[in-house]
């Protein structure tokens, strides 16, 4: 039960600020307050610091016009990179993923972010992509190569079929990234699906 704010025994700012840490994802009531003490333990500079982040990062932050990753220009710095191929293309459900895969190192070519993956159940369809933009990105530049980097669960495999089967009549190599067993790990800790699928992409030794 939400507390009424007038109530609450730090007063109405305090209870205000918890309740707004606590809309954060991953953030419980206690962890809201931890922070809240921690914010009024902090210095004013410190303070407004972090709200001018907050604030700034609201109002200079948009969506690259070709990739729809995250930037402060029109076009990104991956899609204005002219050392990275544009016609190789890998599609992610959130710019969070091109970090992620960025850090590898192991990517040379360009990114297509689509803004979550197809959840019936959530009432996100595919309209609610960005997968329109991207079958006119690759009928347009001649993209050489798709690879699916969406998340491996039901509605992540379901999103990268349902792009694969628009584009079947075009001329455009579909792939995925590669799954099964983890580099380092043992074959006992290894659920069922990592084993099938590492037994289904498995290579020439």
């Amino acid at each position: 039960m939400k507390t009424d704010e007038a109530d609450h025994p730090y007063g109405r700012s305090v209870a205000r600020l918890i309740e707004e840490f606590n809309r954060l994802p991953g953030i419980g009531k206690k962890s809201a307050e931890r922070l809240a003490n921690h914010i009024l333990a902090c210095s004013a500079a410190d303070a407004n610091a972090l709200a001018d982040a907050i604030r700034d990062v609201k109002t200079s932050v948009k969506r690259c016009s070709i990739c729809f990753n995250l930037t402060e220009d029109e076009v990104c710095g991956l899609c204005s990179n002219d050392r990275r191929d544009p016609q190789v293309v890998c599609v992610v459900e959130q710019p969070r993923d091109v970090v992620a895969l960025e850090s590898s190192g192991a990517f040379t070519g360009r990114y297509h972010v689509l803004g979550g993956r197809i959840a019936p159940l959530e009432g996100i369809g595919p309209e609610n992509l960005t997968i329109n933009q991207l079958v006119k990105r690759v009928r347009r530049d001649g993209v050489k190569e798709l690879v699916m980097a969406t998340n491996p669960t039901l509605e992540g495999d379901g999103t990268a079929l349902f792009i694969t089967n628009l584009l079947e009549n075009d001329d455009v190599r579909i792939t995925r990234l590669a799954r099964g067993i983890a580099s380092g790990s043992v074959l006992e800790f290894a659920n069922r699906e990592m084993l099938a699928d590492a037994l289904r992409g498995r290579q020439s030794f």
